[in-house]
């Protein structure tokens, strides 16, 4: 079980990092690469099927993150999926504050993830 949930920590880290790069990397283009989507809601995903093996797995019975970090992780990457599926449909009309707003969240993301303990 625990490398199940090793193998859904790197998916989950390597969708972030694609959200990330991508972001950045489309900043001086008129539109926002479709892998940004696709990383966001590769991380959501990955995300949910970590704290479930987790959960069932009995991975976190030392006690784990806190499920309001979970929480705040999760509504905040839901806000970065759909604002990158929003801002990907919208091809090439789409306003640097929308990407900005992706990269802005998934910074935030980040940060939670690293700071809330």
């Amino acid at each position: 079980m625990e490398f199940l949930y090793n193998l859904f920590v790197f998916l989950h880290f390597a969708s972030w990092a694609l959200v990330f790069g991508g972001s950045i990397a489309s900043l001086r283009t008129k539109a926002l690469y479709k892998g940004v989507s696709h990383g966001a809601m590769g991380a959501v995903v990955a995300g949910v099927i970590m704290v479930g093996i987790a959960e069932m797995g009995g991975l976190w019975d030392d006690g784990g993150p806190s499920m309001a970090k979970i929480g705040v992780k999760l509504v905040i990457a839901l806000a970065v999926a759909v604002t990158a599926v929003i801002a990907v449909r919208k091809g090439e009309n789409v306003s640097q504050g929308l990407k900005g707003a992706v990269l802005g969240l998934t910074l935030v993301n980040i940060l939670v993830a690293v700071f809330w303990n």
